[in-house]
């Protein structure tokens, strides 16, 4: 708390303006020599937005590798509000996926819109069913989803670029969508009585013509004609520190492919 209250001018009460702290002093370390990663979100919560721990666990590994961030949200409403007490819809309400995204950005958001693949080393993509319902549509249309066009923007350019990609949970249907042949990894392929209750998404990927690739969740799978870097995490019901070990095999090669 004391250190964040030092880097705030005076002028305002540190509650005030949480952008002046900034969340580049929270969550990169000093060595600014490393890679620049973009980490695009979409929203605050598992059930309608970014799942908070794939972020927080991509944010410390990022910040371990010696990365300097920023993260990234389209301007954009949510597909729709979620109770996340009772897993069901609230009525009458209505959210912003950027205002909701600042949440785990501790406010130093920025439109994806203004994202550029030649501004950053890489790009990392969080899961949750934000992915799947305002990233894309993919939660209500499967194959026939179509991906935020800001996002498929985003997506292009890196991979037209050569520059590393990484995604993990359901984030990965976003690439098998907009990259045709990509190789990825949502994990296993049979529910396995309940341990991947979503294993059905890896039909859907190859059905995308994207080639699925059974890794466990401690792994990642590496695509390296396209610099793809996919990792199961919460596709998977297991132990926090398990994915939070997937998601770091996953952070790791995409460093490694960035060449810093």
């Amino acid at each position: 708390m004391f250190a964040i209250r030092s880097v705030v001018t005076k002028s305002y009460p540190f509650w005030v303006k949480p952008q002046v702290a900034g969340a580049g002093f929270i969550h990169t370390t000093t060595n600014l020599s490393g890679a620049k990663v973009a980490v695009v979100l979409s929203g605050c919560g598992v059930y309608d937005g970014t799942e908070i721990h794939e972020a927080s666990a991509i944010l410390v590994h990022l910040s371990r590798g010696g990365a300097e961030v920023q993260m990234y949200a389209p301007d954009v409403p949510q597909m729709h509000v979620i109770d996340h007490g009772k897993g069901q819809p609230m009525e009458n309400q209505s959210r912003n996926v950027l205002s909701e995204s600042a949440r785990i950005a501790r406010g130093n958001i920025v439109d994806v819109a203004k994202l550029s693949a030649s501004n950053h080393d890489a790009v990392i993509f969080p899961g949750g069913f934000g992915a799947a319902k305002n990233l894309s549509t993919f939660a209500v249309d499967g194959t026939d989803c179509k991906v935020n066009g800001e996002v498929e923007r985003v997506l292009k350019d890196f991979h037209k670029a050569g520059k590393p990609i990484g995604l993990c949970c359901i984030s990965p249907v976003l690439a098998a969508k907009v990259l045709p042949g990509v190789e990825v990894t949502v994990g296993h392929e049979e529910e396995e009585g309940g341990k991947w209750p979503y294993a059905g998404t890896a039909q859907a990927i190859k059905a995308l013509g994207a080639k699925h690739c059974v890794k466990d969740v401690t792994e990642a799978h590496v695509d390296r004609k396209n610099k793809v870097v996919t990792s199961p995490a919460y596709m998977c019901e297991t132990k926090l520190h398990l994915i939070f070990d997937g998601i770091g095999a996953m952070v790791k090669d995409v460093l490694k492919l960035s060449g810093k």
